[in-house]
């Protein structure tokens, strides 16, 4: 069977204007597993409130950090892509689970080469309902009613591999060589509590505590919080960070259920208001920068932190198309493609 891979992303709109963001923000709000209420609750919430007020605030977030190319994210990727796609005689298409750069555009592309058997990469180092399990099951969805003949494999989640832990480690380490810094923070994305639980296949193991996370269950898994945790546990093992001089945090909080905590942004105000003067943020949920990193963390922290005292802030880039990265991902097709196990 001839193979092929597609990497998946999240998506972006095609233009940071209100006409373009607001049908991108309904497809990714009414993600059920994105917002995961009943439908007309959810459809309330992002078509009677979300998107009468939220597409021209977004818009203009996109606008500060678009680039001459496009959407960071999508260029990135596309760097991404061809990088690897140099590295093995496979062919790479990229997709998105949001925006015109589609699943099924990019499960096409490789069917239309031939492929048969389809190597899924979510580009997310840790699992999550929102992000790699939606990805999941939309590929299936499109597997059934398109190409009931192809096969697909999907990477599993990959935030505790030694390699990626090594390039992770190394590319923070090489953006804070000549950063000192006080205290660095590990910024993830946030998700509803209820996610977590909803995940827990031992339906008891997930309290979301100071302690679930650090004891040994099959819960992990699935569990996003074990995983974040656990890349700030081995990052710093890596680095060898002294304790109390790195933490972990998490952002982009959306409407009034519990999340996960410490928020990212109360938490860079504590910081500067507790006299760290010299705070260094990286966001080990995303491989690319995005809104979430250049807006939100490098924007809208900085000033966060700069109002309370703070001096110097200081945001490390995701790993984009890293060569070390490329090399990783590269490795992790070849080994699929050369073996019948799909690399855990």
């Amino acid at each position: 069977m001839k193979k092929g891979v597609l990497l998946v992303n999240l998506g972006s709109p095609d233009s940071p204007t209100p006409e373009d963001v607001k049908p991108y923000l309904s497809e990714f709000l009414m993600d059920e597993r994105v917002i995961d209420v009943p439908l007309w609750l959810r459809t309330f919430i992002v078509k009677g409130i979300i998107l009468n007020t939220r597409p021209k605030a977004s818009a203009e977030a996109y606008q500060k950090i678009w680039w001459e190319e496009g959407s960071p994210l999508i260029v990135i990727s596309e760097r991404l892509q061809k990088k690897i796609q140099k590295n093995t005689d496979l062919p790479v298409a990229l997709a998105m689970r949001y925006g015109s750069l589609t699943i099924k555009k990019g499960l096409q592309e490789l069917v239309d080469k031939g492929v048969e058997e389809v190597f899924l990469m979510p580009l997310y180092p840790q699992f999550a309902m929102a992000t790699t399990e939606t990805i999941l099951v939309l590929a299936e969805e499109i597997r059934k009613e398109h190409f009931p003949n192809l096969k697909i494999s999907d990477l599993k989640a990959f935030y505790n591999r030694e390699d990626y832990i090594d390039v992770l480690s190394n590319s923070i380490g090489r953006h804070l060589k000549n950063n000192p810094y006080d205290h660095l923070l590990f910024s993830y994305h946030g998700v509803p509590e209820r996610h977590i639980r909803k995940r827990d296949i031992t339906k008891s193991h997930c309290k979301i505590d100071k302690s679930c996370c650090i004891t040994p269950s099959p819960a992990h898994e699935f569990c996003y919080r074990h995983q974040c945790l656990e890349v700030t546990r081995l990052v710093a093992e890596k680095l060898n960070l002294k304790e109390g001089t790195y933490s972990s945090s998490f952002q982009s909080r959306l409407g009034f259920d519990p999340w996960l905590q410490p928020p990212t942004d109360l938490t860079i105000e504590r910081m500067g208001k507790k006299g760290v003067q010299n705070l260094a943020v990286v966001t080990p949920a995303f491989v690319s920068d995005c809104l979430e990193t250049l807006e939100e963390i490098a924007m809208e922290g900085q000033e966060i932190f700069h109002e309370v005292g703070g001096k110097e802030f200081t945001t490390v880039p995701c790993l984009n198309d890293d060569d070390e990265f490329v090399t990783i991902l590269s490795n992790w097709i070849d080994e699929w493609a050369t073996s019948e196990a799909v690399p855990v």
